[in-house]
Parts: C-alpha cells; structure tokens; sequence
C-alpha cells in the first residue's frame, strides 16, 4: 500500500482562525459545484457580504446603499450581482413595502432547483439548448 502523504502546513501555524460563530451560511458546494465562476464577481461578493450579514434565519436587512458602500461596488454593480442571485434561486427578497428596493435579503439553500447537473450526468436537449441560448 502506497504510503500516505501529511497534508500541507499553513504558513502560519500559530495564527490558524477559528471561527467564532456557531453557524456559517456559505456551503462548500458553492466552490466544489462551480457555483462562483458562475455566479461572476459582483454576485460572489454580494453573495459573501450577505452571508456574513445573516442572521440565524438567513436573513439581512443591509439596503442597496450600505451593500455597495461595503464591498466598494457601484450601485449598478450591486444590482447586476443581486440580479444573478435572484435569477439563480439563491437569494429571496421582500421589500419593506411595495414598490420599495430595500427589504429583506435571504439566503436560500441549494436544492435540486437551483443546482446544475455536474459533469458525466445526463442533460435533457432543452437544458443543452438553454445553455447554449437558443431556447
């Protein structure tokens, strides 16, 4: 039997972090599934701030302003990254009242919906076709 190699050092062994939280919002499938080259940046960092941001039901309440303010984005690239969660089901908004674009943000769990077939699955003819924009 082959012999089984130590795993890496960090470089920094005596400051290794530990989180202080008794809960986390950002699952590993999101970088094991392809989830952030997917999402693209502005979506990857709203998605970051988001979580952070939660509370213990997923929810936040940062408006559109503090969002963008904090991760140093223009408001046009805070919408273009809350549009992609959105059209990707992982993220929920309701709005404080109607026709108001600040509310509340929740963080949805990846379900079967939202997640994309990984490599060597099947694809029915119109997923191949949606994903190449011509249906």
């Amino acid at each position: 039997m082959p012999e089984r190699r130590r795993p890496p050092q960090p470089p920094r062994p005596a400051l290794i972090r530990r989180p202080r939280t008794a809960f986390g919002w950002l699952e590993a499938d999101l970088l094991h599934e392809g989830w952030l080259a997917r999402l693209g940046p502005e979506a990857t960092a709203v998605l970051t701030l988001l979580a952070l941001a939660a509370d213990q039901r997923g929810a936040s309440f940062y408006s559109r302003v503090r969002m963008a303010e904090r991760l140093g984005l223009t408001r046009a690239g805070l919408d273009q990254g809350l549009a992609r969660l959105l059209e990707v089901g992982l993220i929920a908004h309701r709005p404080w009242r109607a026709g108001a674009v600040d509310g509340v943000w929740q963080l949805l769990p990846l379900t079967p919906r939202t997640r994309e077939p990984r490599g060597g699955e099947a694809l029915s003819v119109g997923a191949v076709l949606a994903r190449m924009g011509l249906a």
